[in-house]
């Protein structure tokens, strides 16, 4: 087999080797949904998004659903488990009171989400009274707590996979902050702890419990009573956890469909500082582009992702080659053969470590040496302890000295020089905007920055320059129409949500698609306001003066020409393909199409509208037959 050494020195970014498929396994998200069933979820109420009172279960149930959805698109192979607490009926592993596990056939009670579940749990609410019941699991003189056992259940559905390759959470909806407030004495005292202790246990295995609060308007929910020492938050901590969990319902339910990277580690990767000295640093993911998803092939009958395989026959006996194939590169009229490690070795460039080579003043770095979405870096002691002292003394090096650092990074693919600039960490009322760390930036190559070049039509002439009037005019109007606040994330690709939406449809083999909406048309009501009219106005007549109408109409006239005289080329070239004479004297115009009689009428000026008979007619009495 020839080497192609164009093929051994790629860059492609989806090679199995590269960054992203060697850190996507260890950053899979496992989620377990719990959420409250008691009675008390049925009978609160508060105003919806049309103003219509919704239960707190509808709510909860609502928000899975949206995160299911949107988790397809950010996601996929992310894996969930929907498990109710306080429930009539019970179904779970552990066959444990009061808690129910939903899923449907063929789906494992924690697996990546299906077109089937999200389908089926859009209905979950219409039958969950009738088939699995609400019941409150933590009633006096009673020993069963169903809380506890939703603790339990969950902790063991996220048995699967280690903490050190994913990221394991539990996601617990409720309205009632003291869930044993009905209860008194010891009995109360014990249960809490027994609670707590469960709580404990998860979070000691890695598995974090995030609280999503559902409360009245007029009816704050206290963490104080129970599930403040449940989450381990206190102090401010717990102020500010409060904050955002009011707001995080409302995010859930309102998702955007894009791709969203999270908050949590890409990669953890080895920053070599000098020889015989090196850190562990983790990487996240900050702004990406969004593409759509890759093309899966799938079974025709059974719908599973298809797996290619691929064989090697023998020219001469036409059997199955059992040993692997091994490359060859002719040289010097001999064949050199290759192994397969061989060729990753010589594809490995670097380790994939992250090489200080030296630092350089801040003003070295221009703003279009970055050409790609950077990575931010952040210290971790859990494999180097001291990781986190080395990188505070380097961080706070760096910012004194308005220096940053020169690194080399890469793996078997694509390696290149970055950036390291350190940040500031930013903190408001609202808490920390900005986290103190490093911005990895990527470094171009030298032919990646080529110099701009002016092209004119006619080198004889200078180019337009616009005068100070009308740069005055220019600017006023862009301060007239200028975006207050803007932010990117105001604005979503309207060809991707449009190509979510139709994925969904299909999937979900819904009858209407969700409306898509552009945001990036102009704003007409903004743009008619008379400051902006008077604006635009001016601007006009600074450029274009009195004659600005004239040369607008002179364009669409010469544009509509222009249109016409290529119709009427197209059709004269069509037109001369037909022995039009014959057709008429032998009576076959008829057996022609519209569009090809339409071929005879425009090349000839003549008229076009009407049906075939009447075209047929018109032709014929050209023809003066």
């Amino acid at each position: 087999m020839d080497l192609d050494p164009d093929d051994v020195f790629r860059d492609d970014e989806d090679d199995p080797d590269n960054d992203f498929y060697q850190g996507r396994e260890s950053t899979k998200e496992l989620v377990v949904y719990l959420v409250d069933a008691s009675p008390k979820m049925f009978a609160t109420s508060c105003p919806g998004e049309d103003k219509k009172d919704e239960t707190h279960f509808h709510m909860a149930v609502s928000c899975i659903a949206e995160s299911l959805k949107t988790q397809i698109l950010n996601r996929s192979y992310d894996e969930v488990a929907i498990c109710f607490f306080n429930t009539r009926e019970k179904k779970n592993l552990q066959d444990l009171n009061g808690v129910f596990v939903y899923n449907v056939a063929e789906r494992e009670f924690l697996d990546r989400p299906t077109a089937r579940l999200i389908k089926e749990f859009d209905h979950l609410e219409e039958m969950f009274l009738k088939d699995i019941g609400s019941k409150h699991g933590i009633i006096s003189g009673s020993r069963e707590n169903s809380l506890y056992n939703g603790l339990w259940v969950a902790q063991a559905l996220l048995r699967k996979g280690s903490a050190r390759t994913a990221d394991k959470r539990i996601l617990l909806f409720t309205n009632e902050d003291d869930p044993f407030g009905t209860i008194t004495g010891a009995a109360k005292a014990d249960l809490k702890r027994t609670t707590l202790q469960r709580a404990k246990d998860a979070q000691d295995l890695g598995i974090s419990i995030e609280l999503l609060p559902l409360g009245r308007p007029d009816e704050e929910f206290n963490f104080s009573l129970f599930y403040a020492e449940l989450i381990g938050m206190q102090g401010d901590d717990l102020v500010e956890y409060m904050s955002l969990a009011k707001s995080r319902l409302e995010e859930m339910h309102n998702l955007l469909r894009k791709r969203m990277f999270k908050k949590r580690v890409v990669r953890r990767i080895t920053f070599i500082i000098s020889s015989g000295l090196s850190i562990e640093v983790n990487t996240y993911a900050l702004i990406r582009p969004t593409f759509p998803g890759a093309i899966t092939w799938l079974d025709s009958v059974t719908n599973r992702p298809l797996k290619t395989e691929r064989s090697f026959i023998c020219a001469d006996t036409g059997a199955l080659m059992q040993e692997p194939a091994k490359r060859f590169q002719a040289y010097k009229n001999e064949n050199i053969k290759f192994s397969t490690e061989e060729l990753s070795e010589i594809k490995r460039v670097s380790t994939g470590h992250l090489r200080l080579l030296g630092f350089k003043p801040l003003s070295c770095l221009k703003d279009y040496h970055n050409l790609k979405p950077s990575t931010f870096i952040f210290p971790s002691d859990k494999e180097v302890i001291g990781s986190t002292c080395i990188f505070i003394a380097l961080h706070r090096s760096m910012l004194r000295l308005r220096r940053f650092a020169v690194a080399f990074y890469g793996g078997s693919s694509n390696p290149r020089l970055v950036a390291l600039v350190a940040q500031h960490e930013v903190i408001s009322d609202g808490g920390q905007i900005e986290p103190p760390g490093m911005h990895m930036i990527y470094l171009p190559y030298s032919d990646d920055i080529r110099p701009i070049e002016e092209l004119h039509s006619d080198t004889n002439v200078a180019a337009a320059q616009a005068n100070e009037d009308q740069i005055n005019k220019a600017a006023a109007l862009i301060k007239r129409l200028e975006l207050k606040d803007f932010s990117v994330h105001q604005f979503s690709n309207t060809a991707l949500q449009k190509h979510y939406a139709v994925l969904q449809a299909l999937a979900l083999q819904e009858d209407e698609m969700p409306e898509v909406i552009d945001e990036t048309w102009p704003d007409e009501e903004g743009m008619s306001r008379p400051g902006a009219v008077k604006a635009l106005e001016e601007f006009k007549l600074s450029v274009y003066e009195d004659k600005y109408d004239e040369e607008i109409e002179s364009a669409k006239a010469s544009e509509t020409s222009r249109k016409r005289k290529a119709i009427v080329e197209d059709a004269v070239s069509e037109c001369a393909k037909y022995d039009w004479a014959d057709l008429a004297d032998n009576g076959k115009l008829k057996n022609l199409t519209v569009v090809e009689l339409k071929y005879y009428l425009t090349a000839h000026n003549l008229p076009v509208v009407g049906k075939k008979e009447v075209l047929i007619s018109r032709i014929l009495t050209h023809m003066g037959k």
